[in-house]
């Protein structure tokens, strides 16, 4: 099937298997390696992406369920000069990331977070980050890496 779809603000347009995964369009299709298979199950939030402006799971939808969506991927933050989302930055200057495996689907996951709570908790927080499965840093600098991120998306 023809699979049509905005991704990271260009059109993008290929073929594939009904049975496809998002995840495997963007990584195998486009070669946008950023949003990372960890689980297969969407247990541990490292796929996300946003999808027409939400945060979504890429491993649980099939591409034929993204067709005509905007899709941003971790690659689509940045400026096209380098400068990083002011999420990204606040993940590197809180140190919010060790391994980095998990960190893309964080990035994602906090970026929607923000725009649509901008003036969360740290309890709100932690609740809307459940879904993003961290092995590494116990998520007390993701925390206040969101919460510098979400200061700097406001201002």
């Amino acid at each position: 099937m023809q699979v049509q779809l905005k991704v990271n603000g260009k059109s993008a347009s290929v073929e594939t298997p009904p049975n496809t995964l998002l995840v495997q369009v963007l990584r195998e299709q486009l070669q946008l390696t950023g949003t990372h298979v960890g689980c297969d199950t969407a247990q541990c939030g490292a796929c996300t992406v946003l999808m027409n402006g939400r945060a979504v799971k890429s491993c649980n939808i099939l591409a034929a369920q993204a067709i005509g969506a905007d899709i941003t991927t971790i690659e689509g933050l940045a400026r096209a000069d380098g400068t990083l989302h002011p999420m990204q930055a606040a993940f590197k200057e809180c140190h919010g990331l060790q391994c980095g495996f998990c960190t893309t689907g964080m990035v994602m996951s906090a970026v929607d977070l923000c725009q649509h709570h901008p003036k969360a908790t740290e309890g709100e927080i932690r609740e809307q980050l459940e879904g993003n499965i961290c092995r590494c840093t116990g998520y007390q600098n993701i925390v206040k890496a969101v919460q510098q991120g979400a200061a700097a998306m406001a201002a």
